[in-house]
């Protein structure tokens, strides 16, 4: 049985469904049960973001990073747990660790219903999106396949973009066309600054980000040409 910490979360409710999907049984930990809305066939079980997994659960246990001590890992070993899957920004160790999550990109929904510009930081700030469903792939297999044990997997979208080149593609999906207008993070709302960039947004970092040498950007895209 693997045990799902977070299970209402995107990676841990497409983890959920997966493990039900191919057949395996699961233990969906939550801190509200009967709110939490997962697939029958589900065990969902009541738990606090700290707190140790119940009894009985066992071989494998998928937690996010930030709330695995040394304690609760001690007490999950005592409980039977012999795997941890751990979910961080950017890896899981004996599993994955994302690069940038899509659904980041839905702090720009606002903007995007209201009108066709997205104000935000960082416009030639590259990363590569990687779906939810994607790293809950990896993270069902950790545990099962061999040769994953204390390894750590970056994960990655297919493609590398800018801030200002997703909300093209997004603009092009809809088909509609999106300009980004890059903001000071000094000025920007919560909504225009991710959140894994506001600890660097100092004084010293909020200036506009220089678009690269010729030599280092890439053609563009379709949807801007």
């Amino acid at each position: 049985m693997l045990a799902v910490t977070g299970a209402t979360g995107s990676v841990g409710r497409a983890l959920v469904g997966r493990l039900l999907a191919a057949g395996r049984p699961v233990r969906a930990l939550t801190r509200d049960p009967q709110r939490a809305a997962l697939p029958d066939g589900a065990e969902v079980v009541r738990s606090g973001p700290t707190a140790p997994p119940p009894r009985s659960t066992r071989p494998a246990l998928f937690r996010y990073a930030q709330t695995c001590t040394p304690g609760l890992l001690k007490a999950a070993r005592a409980q039977g747990v012999r795997h941890v899957v751990l979910l961080s920004s950017g890896l899981i160790k004996e599993g994955a660790a994302p690069n940038t999550f899509a659904t980041n990109a839905l702090q720009w929904a606002p903007q995007i219903r209201a009108g066709n510009t997205v104000h935000a930081v960082f416009a030639h700030a590259r990363s590569a999106p990687i779906h939810e469903d994607d790293i809950a792939a990896v993270a069902e297999r950790a545990p099962l396949d061999g040769g994953h044990e204390a390894a750590i997997h970056r994960l990655t979208g297919p493609e590398a973009l800018t801030h200002a080149g997703q909300a093209a593609a997004i603009g092009a999906a809809l088909g509609r066309r999106l300009t980004f207008v890059e903001t000071d993070c000094r000025q920007a709302g919560p909504g225009a600054v991710p959140a894994t960039s506001r600890p660097a947004c100092s004084s010293a970092r909020c200036a506009p980000s220089r678009r690269p040498p010729a030599s280092h950007r890439r053609s563009p895209a379709p949807w801007n040409s």
